[in-house]
């Protein structure tokens, strides 16, 4: 099968949606098929262009057997609302024109959280008379308005009607979580067309390992107990409430709050950090994706952050299956929903509410004074991991695409083992 898939976030960048897209995508090559990714110039979520690449306005790569396409956008930081719509926008005009001169494939396929990609998506394959497959990572509309991005306007309404159009007009909708669908249910979608692959974590990429003792001793954490945040230092994550409840335990030497990535809050968090004199916070620069094994190595425990809203009971945070490959307990300030429902039914960490910093205080104390414990839950989080692989994910999603294409299901490709 020949698919074309389209997602404004692609290796080398690491966020959640480049990581999911490029892994799948590499298994779906070993099986056979032939994957086409448009995509960007890598610059997420700082804005700059990564050494070694240009924002041209077409060139061609391949990685690991997939050929990646990447095309000229107007690129912007992870921060403000009007520039970075921008540069979503400028990926439909230039992504499309792009699209149109690949190989006729069989599927064309786009992931959100950016919705324009979506848009991109559904014009070629209008234009192409391709089957269309929307991903969705979260709900745009709701998300930007959750984080105070926007506010609910004309413009948010417009949006939201642009939303259901491409819904509606899609040949199958991926959700990411049971949540995802139940929304898109509520809203008059057809049920028979959405189907549910929630996200996961390449296993032969990530395992326990002991501390990297030279990472360690470069930022200064040495033999301390860590809660390591991984990942995007965003509006969602609320990471101010995880620096209250490190300004709770500024007295305690024993302990101490490692962030490591980037993103739009990050300056205003090292601030808050620094004007706070909180030298039980550490901030490590985002780490290229080969060494996030190495990153997880430092932490005891695996802080997953979310902001109290109810948006934010319907996503799952990608890292929560990374920290369970690692073997690591998680400590999930997060509000209840689809992420605390798979914590809790594998016994994989401890939900304190999220906003609440003297509650998140308490949960790390009580994992850093029970060793047992704390080694039970890790036992259980690493077991739980191969239900979540990458390897799965990819199969259920081929799964989809192909019953699009071919009108049914085709056998699996994988053995691997229950829901």
């Amino acid at each position: 099968m020949d698919i074309l898939f389209l997602t404004e976030n692609f290796p080398p960048e690491g966020n959640a949606a480049a990581s999911r897209v490029f892994e799948r995508a590499c298994y779906w090559v070993r099986w056979g098929h032939n994957i086409t990714i448009i995509t960007t110039a890598p610059n997420f979520p700082s804005g700059k262009v990564y050494p070694g690449y240009k924002n041209r306005w077409y060139h061609a790569e391949t990685m690991d057997g997939v050929r990646v396409i990447r095309v000229k956008t107007f690129i912007a930081a992870n921060a403000g609302f009007f520039r970075r719509t921008l540069d979503f926008l400028s990926f439909v005009f230039t992504a499309v024109p792009a699209g149109l001169f690949q190989k006729r494939p069989n599927v064309i396929v786009a992931t959100s959280p950016q919705f324009f990609t979506a848009i991109a998506g559904w014009l070629l394959a209008a234009l192409r008379r391709i089957p269309f497959v929307i991903e969705i990572g979260d709900l745009f509309s709701a998300s930007v308005v959750a984080v105070g991005a926007m506010k609910t306007s004309p413009l948010i309404i417009f949006i939201e009607k642009l939303e259901l159009f491409i819904y509606r007009n899609s040949a199958a909708i991926v959700a990411l979580t049971e949540a995802f669908k139940n929304d898109l249910v509520s809203l008059d979608i057809d049920p028979t067309k959405i189907w549910v692959v929630i996200n996961g974590v390449d296993l032969p990429r990530y395992s326990p390992r002991p501390r990297n003792v030279d990472m360690a001793k470069a930022f200064g954490i040495d033999d301390r107990f860590v809660v390591g945040y991984m990942g995007t230092l965003g509006m969602a994550h609320d990471l101010e409430k995880a620096l209250d409840a490190a300004e709770l335990m500024r007295d305690d030497d024993s302990v101490c709050f490692v962030f490591v990535g980037d993103g739009a809050a990050k300056a205003k968090l090292i601030e808050k950090a620094e004007s706070r004199n909180l030298n039980n916070v550490i901030f490590i620069p985002m780490q290229p994706k080969e060494r996030m094994p190495e990153a997880w190595s430092l932490c005891d425990v695996a802080l997953v952050h979310l902001k109290n809203e109810p948006i934010f009971a319907t996503v799952i945070p990608s890292k929560i299956f990374e920290a369970m490959a690692m073997g690591l307990p998680l400590l999930a300030a997060i509000p209840k929903g689809e992420a605390s429902k798979i914590i809790e039914r594998e016994n994989a960490g401890v939900i304190v509410p999220p906003g609440d910093p003297p509650a998140l205080v308490e949960a790390v104390r009580r994992f850093r004074d029970d060793r047992q414990a704390r080694q039970t839950i890790a036992k259980c989080s690493l077991a739980a991991a191969p239900r979540y692989s990458r390897e799965r994910q990819a199969e259920k999603m081929l799964n989809v695409l192909e019953a699009v294409v071919y009108g049914k299901r085709r056998p699996a490709v994988t053995s691997e083992g229950g829901e």
